[in-house]
């Protein structure tokens, strides 16, 4: 059988998971592409259900239902939608009472789901312990977001937390707080085993209170750009940091 009607209850559901109040409600999340759920599968991420064209063929184990391509169409927000979409249960977000030895990457108020995204890629690819978000940063499993770390979501860890409790049990768990600020030097901080990186909002950067519990540094700028983008200032900066663990 092979659904045709964009009306369809189910489709409506996975649908409706493009927008943030729809995730948060039913704790599910919807991802787009061939790449994407294959490596979602793969990674052991809980897909509850698989949307394929006809031409896919069902997967062992996992809901597949299968969709005209004006119904993918429907479903998805890519401008020209593949073959997969599925809806996954997002994993638990809750903060630990302690945190893992390593490099923690940490986004205070980063509004753009594509940084955001770029960013935890990122930090997967070089081997961070994991990414803190605060909530008033962009959803990391908004489908931009999602499309941006192209898989790496479900391979570390990802927290959501307000940072102003975070950051103090950082400190007291001995990590080195570390955060891009025109006052900060130029000369990076003593990098331990146990390292923070704070990465502020693209047009603000970190607020007064987060700057407050960090050691501040400003990367030399050669040329005449007064700034760099978030994404790529937190990859440069993660490179650096862990070169000197």
């Amino acid at each position: 059988m092979i659904i045709t009607s964009r009306s369809n209850e189910r489709v409506k559901g996975a649908r409706a998971l493009q927008d943030a109040k729809a995730r948060k409600e039913t704790g599910l999340h919807l991802i787009e592409g061939d790449k994407l759920v294959c490596d979602a599968i793969d990674s052991g991420a809980r897909v509850r259900t698989v949307f394929a064209k006809e031409s896919v063929q069902a997967f062992d184990g996992i809901e597949t239902i299968f969709v005209s391509d004006g119904v993918m169409d429907a479903i998805s927000s890519a401008k020209t939608p593949q073959n997969l979409c599925a809806v996954v249960e997002t994993p638990d977000t809750v903060c630990p009472e302690v945190y893992s030895e390593g490099l923690l990457i940490v986004l205070d108020r980063l509004q753009d789901p594509g940084n955001v995204g770029t960013i935890i890629r990122t930090a997967d690819a070089l081997g961070a312990a994991g990414v803190l978000l605060s909530p008033d940063s962009a959803d990391p499993f908004s489908p931009k977001a999602l499309r941006a770390a192209m898989g790496s979501t479900y391979h570390l860890p990802i927290y959501i937390g307000s940072l102003r409790d975070t950051l103090p049990r950082l400190i007291v768990q001995g990590f080195t707080c570390v955060c891009g600020h025109l006052r900060g030097s130029e000369t990076l901080p003593a990098i331990t085993k146990r390292t923070a990186l704070v990465i502020g909002s693209e047009g603000q950067g970190v607020s007064d209170e987060t700057a407050a519990q960090c050691k501040l540094y400003r990367m030399p700028m050669r040329g005449r750009a007064e700034s760099l983008n978030a994404a790529v200032f937190a990859a440069l900066m993660m490179q650096q940091i862990l070169n000197a663990m």
